[in-house]
């Protein structure tokens, strides 16, 4: 594996947002009022978001990785939303559906008969932590190929089994180095990290990454629901 490393500071996405007002914008809306009235943030603000989110991303450029020697065991903190569910793996199954042609129902031995990929990347908090983990699974893309999306697909939802629910971009779900992971260094994934199925990206913050997926729903348009902790005024794009 060849490794890229840079060495120069970066403006980065959240710089940029930060610096232009609209993160800031973001977070006093993402909070407010009944669903009608996000209803109408959504409309405002999100083509506002989008289309510097454009400039900025680059959907198929891929994140420099780490080397083995770089891994940081202990460094993943567990954080948990309603505590760690418990499911029976040999029940386990993913639902993908929405505006698809083709819905999946997928067992876990399904999903790992599927190519697998391993990265070693650096996973970012927005608590102010970092941890370098090799995650391995498969590409999300090839999943979403699978489920043969109609054009019209502009986001995916996430839910988990512990309630916790998330929505992404397209183009961030089709990135080469967005994973549904069923390994962490090596070893089959822990419970406490998202077993047996969890999201694993450098492109995103933590708390997009969900754990204990079990259904991906594509869709055309976003509710006023983006997020958990987009709901309470976190960003919703969470770009790194």
């Amino acid at each position: 594996m060849s490794i890229i490393r840079l060495h120069h500071p970066q403006f980065t996405r959240r710089q940029f947002l930060k610096v232009s007002g609209i993160s800031s914008m973001s977070f006093l809306l993402g909070g407010c009022g009944t669903p009608t009235f996000e209803d109408l943030v959504g409309t405002l603000s999100e083509p506002l978001n989008e289309k510097i989110e454009k400039l900025i991303f680059q959907p198929q450029k891929l994140v420099p990785e780490f080397l083995p020697s770089e891994i940081q065991p202990e460094a993943l903190i567990v954080n948990t939303f309603r505590g760690t569910p418990i499911i029976d793996q040999e029940k386990y199954r993913l639902v993908v559906d929405g505006e698809v042609d083709q819905p999946l129902n997928l067992s876990i031995a399904e999903i790992q008969s599927l190519p697998l990929t391993s990265m070693i990347i650096r996973h970012v908090c927005v608590e102010g932590w970092a941890a370098i983990v090799q995650w391995g699974g498969i590409r999300l893309r090839e999943i979403i190929a699978l489920a043969q999306p109609k054009s019209n697909v502009r986001y995916a939802y996430f839910k988990s089994a512990d309630g916790y629910y998330e929505s992404w971009d397209i183009a961030s779900v089709l990135h080469p180095q967005t994973l549904l992971a069923y390994q962490k260094n090596g070893e089959p994934l822990p419970v406490d990290n998202g077993a047996p199925l969890r999201l694993a990206s450098p492109i995103k913050l933590g708390y997009k990454q969900s754990k204990w997926v079990t259904q991906i729903t594509l869709t055309s348009h976003l509710t006023p629901f983006r997020g958990y902790w987009e709901d309470l005024g976190y960003e919703w794009f969470a770009g790194i």
